[in-house]
């Protein structure tokens, strides 16, 4: 017999313990009156080469960064602010991803091979007519194994401004905003600093370099662990900063967004971004703020194995168009954010509309997926979700 909604749920997260996410989740699931949810540590999955779930859990992921050991078993470094290695990394976590059995799943494996590839999950989008910034790197194809390479393939596609991106980062990991001029000047801007013996670190201070062999230097030495160039587009600003949004979709439905604000090319929070003002943005998007928050459903529509995603939205100069950025797996951290009016998660963070969204629904509905063998190839962008 199906189990009904509205029944208690035996909830499970596979996370940090220590961070704050797990305590955000925790307050969720207690307040929705399902007890306290059981932490498995990803530290624990990664040395027992697996965790086994009960049947009638409920398992979510949550991210294994911010956690200095998890990081050394995935990226193969002591140096948390090292930049290099996230090739492994995604190796490593896709094989963390496969190795738990049982349970309930809401973070398909398939689902997040892609969401972690930025190739790959730009050419999905694509694919399936979402609006995304052009890129001579969508798909599978050719790789990029140096600055000689980014620079051919700008040329080739006309673009003067481009974003170079690890194909597996996260959190402004390594970005370039990559800008040339007629003459051939070039300069990037970055959060990457370069140590004397030519190591790469992640600093909250944003850079600019102008010469290019210093350039040349930093993505010579990215290229390895794989890259993605995307076109640079203008976005909408918001007073004197610069603006994109933060959607989040939950079951299909858009129900958090925030604005983040910047005077550089990049608004992460943690490098000098800041939140923006969602009402100014509204009133400026007028009936086009329906559509935005349609791309941003439309995109985690290409996951459907994969309850709640966020959506990087940019909006053009005038706020009339949107195009993805990106889609991330684990982009609900938005502490004191509540749901946006309609969606039905008004009054609640990100992680209680999770809760109640599963909640609201038969709990077999989500049935156990049988894990990929360790080491299967992803599946790739053009494969069926």
């Amino acid at each position: 017999m199906s189990e009904q909604p509205g029944a208690p749920v035996k909830w499970a997260v596979v996370a940090n313990g220590e961070n704050r996410r797990v305590d955000l989740f925790a307050a969720a699931v207690e307040g929705a009156g399902c007890g306290t949810p059981r932490v498995v540590e990803w530290l624990d999955v990664l040395r027992d080469g697996g965790h086994d779930f009960a049947d009638d859990e409920m398992v979510r992921l949550d991210s294994p960064g911010e956690n200095a050991e998890v990081d050394r078993l995935l990226r193969g470094t002591d140096e948390p602010t090292r930049v290099e290695g996230s090739a492994r990394w995604y190796a490593g976590f896709l094989n963390g991803v496969r190795s738990l059995r049982g349970g309930r799943r809401l973070d398909d494996p398939a689902d997040l091979a892609v969401l972690f590839d930025k190739r790959l999950c730009h050419a999905r989008l694509d694919a399936a007519g979402v609006p995304v910034p052009q890129s001579p790197t969508s798909g599978d194809g050719r790789p990029v194994e140096s600055w000689s390479d980014v620079r051919v393939l700008m040329e080739e596609a006309g673009l003067r401004r481009a974003f170079v991106k690890l194909a597996h980062g996260s959190s402004a990991s390594g970005v370039l905003a990559v800008e040339t001029s007629a003459t051939g000047r070039v300069r990037a801007t970055t959060s990457v600093e370069r140590t004397a013996d030519g190591g790469l670190h992640n600093s909250l201070r944003i850079r600019r370099y102008t010469d290019e062999a210093e350039i040349s230097a930093i993505v010579d030495t990215l290229a390895p662990d794989g890259l993605h160039i995307e076109r640079w587009l203008p976005k909408a600003s918001l007073g004197d900063r610069s603006a994109d949004l933060r959607v989040v979709v939950v079951a299909g439905r858009a129900t958090h967004a925030v604005v983040r604000t910047s005077r550089s090319p990049l608004t992460n929070l943690h490098l000098g971004g800041a939140r923006g003002d969602l009402a100014a943005v509204r009133a400026l998007a007028g009936d086009r703020w329906a559509w935005a928050l349609d791309i941003s459903e439309r995109a985690a529509a290409c996951f459907p194995g994969t309850l709640c995603v966020g959506v990087d939205l940019l909006p053009a100069i005038g706020w009339r168009r949107f195009t993805v950025g990106e889609v991330n797996a684990f982009g609900d951290l938005l502490p004191r954010l509540t749901g946006l009016p309609g969606s039905g998660a008004e009054g609640l963070d990100t992680y209680a509309a999770q809760v109640a969204a599963v909640q609201s629904v038969a709990p077999d509905r989500f049935a156990a997926r049988p894990a990929p063998p360790l080491d299967a190839p992803p599946r790739t962008a053009h494969d069926p979700a």
